[in-house]
C-alpha cells in the first residue's frame, strides 16, 4: 500500500507548478540557493527525478562513476535547456510520481519539493506560506540516519533541533530553535535562513553551514 504522504507530495508539486507559472524569464534565469543551479536548473532537477527513464538513469550512474551528486547533476542537465513552460508541464505531468532513493520513500519526495521551493523563492524575494506541519517529514528525514542530502559539507555538529511553530524536536546536543522551515533548510545546508535560528547550539551550526 502506497504511503499516503505521496498524496501530499503531489499536492506540493502542483502548488510549486502554479507558482512557477507566474515567473518572468529573468526570474527563471536567477541564481537559486543551490550554487550549481539557476531557478531553471532546480526545476529541471525536480522534473528529472520523476520523468527520467531507467536507461537514462543507468547511463547517468555510469557517467558519474556512481557519485550520487554526479548522477543528480547529469540528469538535471538532460532537462535544463527545455523551455520553462515545458518544464512546468512536466512537473505537473509527473506530480504523482513515487520515485525515491531506496529506503527513503515519500519523505525524500517531500524533502525535494519543500527545500527546493525555498531554493527558488528566497533569491527571488517571494514569500510562500506553507503550513509548518508539512515540514515534519522533511525534518524527520534530514535528522535521521541517512546521507546528508543537499549539501557537500562535512559532518553536521551535534544539536537538538526544536521547532518553534511545530511540536517537533530531533537530534541530540545543544539546542537550536527556530521555525520548522528555517531548521530544515539550514540542516539541508542552506544558510539563507540561519538568522531565524537561536539557542546554544546555533553558533556551531552557523559555522558548519558557512564552511
Amino acid at each position: 500500500m502506497a504511503d499516503p504522504l505521496w498524496g501530499t507530495v503531489a499536492t506540493e508539486r502542483r502548488e510549486l507548478a502554479a507558482l512557477l507559472d507566474g515567473l518572468t524569464p529573468e526570474q527563471w534565469a536567477a541564481q537559486s540557493l543551490c550554487a550549481a543551479w539557476t531557478v531553471q536548473g532546480v526545476v529541471a532537477h525536480l522534473v528529472s527525478v520523476q520523468a527520467t527513464g531507467a536507461l537514462t538513469k543507468a547511463r547517468a550512474v555510469l557517467r558519474a562513476m556512481g557519485s550520487p551528486s554526479g548522477v543528480i547533476e547529469y540528469l538535471a542537465d538532460e532537462y535544463v535547456e527545455l523551455p520553462p513552460a515545458e518544464l512546468v508541464a512536466l512537473l505537473r505531468e509527473h506530480a504523482d510520481g513515487h520515485v525515491a532513493p531506496p529506503g527513503m520513500g515519500a519523505r525524500a519526495g517531500m524533502t525535494d519539493v519543500m527545500v527546493h521551493r525555498v531554493d527558488i523563492v528566497v533569491p527571488l524575494g517571494l514569500h510562500v506560506e506553507r503550513p509548518p506541519e508539512l515540514w515534519r517529514p522533511v525534518l524527520e528525514l534530514l535528522t535521521g540516519r541517512i546521507p546528508q542530502l543537499g549539501t557537500m559539507l562535512g559532518a553536521r555538529p551535534e544539536a537538538t533541533y526544536v521547532a518553534t511553530d511545530l511540536d517537533w524536536r530531533g537530534g541530540r546536543g545543544p539546542e537550536v530553535t527556530g521555525p520548522a522551515e528555517a531548521l530544515a533548510t539550514v540542516i539541508a545546508g542552506r544558510p539563507a535562513e540561519m538568522g531565524r535560528l537561536d539557542g546554544p547550539g546555533a553558533e556551531a551550526v552557523r559555522a558548519w553551514v558557512a564552511a
